[in-house]
């Protein structure tokens, strides 16, 4: 029979059972959502038997000890663990294809190291055994030349120089290496008195009197203690030194560099044989050496023209 009696003729005794046992069918509504949702173990006690005493203190606490880590039938667990497996397989896969990379790798530069000594090896096997070249200064004077009215027209004259020195002196003749002129290096030539203003370049072959006065390469610069020795033709490229000739004693001989100028006097002409060299070797004074073939149309010799630097 339902007692109808009201909350305030309850004891506190009464009213803690009716509370407790409120508590008790809650919990078992909820633990059976649980169960329904799959997230309570199956071995737990049913909410209908479980006594009292035995549930736990909050509702938190029961759902943190009945929640599964998988499901009743285990497939999600299987699932995952292929998954895992499938990871793990291409992890290794992929460690097993960077260490056949490395070997590669290395048997590749071991190969190419290998080629590299083998062809190293082979040059030196075939370098040529070291002979002594002899030392030998100039043997003809610079701007020589065939005579423009000769069949052939005008050529570098190498019937000047004696036949066993002819391979020698080809770097003299035709230099393939041309230092850089320098600031201090001339530029410039001037001859007031014969009409002569041309360029200086470095270098006496041909290929460089077509471009203007050649100065012999390793002589010195102008204003320097030394000999600046310059050559130009008398009849081809110009005619820039025809009439060399015409110099007298005193005459001035203006050389130019970038940054200067300096004045040079005429003290000595010559004329002199192809091979005289000996106006081409340096000397302590500053002077200045003019050198071209002579006589016009035939040259034959060279003629020579000395200048001494005048002092600022």
């Amino acid at each position: 029979m339902r007692d109808r009696r009201s909350v305030d003729d309850l004891t506190i005794e009464e009213l803690e059972h009716i509370l407790h046992v409120r508590k008790h069918q809650a919990r078992q509504q909820r633990l059976q959502r649980f169960a329904s949702a799959g997230r309570r173990r199956a071995d737990l006690p049913s909410p209908e038997d479980a006594p009292l005493e035995e549930l736990a203190e909050s509702p938190e606490q029961q759902t943190d000890e009945t929640v599964k880590p998988v499901s009743d039938n285990g497939k999600s667990w299987r699932e995952r663990s292929l998954r895992d497996k499938l990871l793990l397989a291409v992890e290794l896969i992929a460690v097993l294809g960077l260490v056949g990379l490395m070997i590669l790798t290395a048997q590749t530069l071991q190969r190419i190291n290998q080629e590299a000594a083998a062809a190293q090896a082979s040059n030196l096997a075939n370098l040529p055994t070291p002979t002594a070249t002899p030392l030998i200064g100039p043997v003809v004077l610079p701007g020589g030349h065939t005579s423009p009215l000769d069949p052939g027209g005008s050529k570098p004259n190498y019937d000047e120089v004696p036949a066993h020195l002819r391979p020698i002196i080809e770097q003299q003749l035709n230099p393939v290496w041309i230092p850089t002129p320098a600031p201090s290096s001339a530029h410039r030539i001037r001859i007031p008195v014969i009409r002569v203003d041309a360029p200086v370049v470095q270098g006496d072959g041909d290929a460089q009197l077509m471009q203007g006065v050649g100065q012999h390469i390793g002589t010195a610069n102008p204003g320097q203690p030394g000999n600046v020795v310059l050559t130009a033709h008398n009849d081809i490229h110009g005619e820039i030194f025809r009439d060399l000739e015409l110099l007298k004693e005193g005459d001035e001989i203006i050389l130019e560099t970038l940054t200067q100028t300096f004045i040079y006097q005429v003290v000595l002409q010559d004329i002199v044989e192809p091979t005289d060299v000996k106006y081409l070797e340096s000397t302590n004074e500053a002077i200045t050496t003019l050198i071209s073939c002579y006589p016009y149309w035939k040259d034959t010799h060279r003629i020579v023209i000395i200048a001494g630097l005048v002092e600022p």
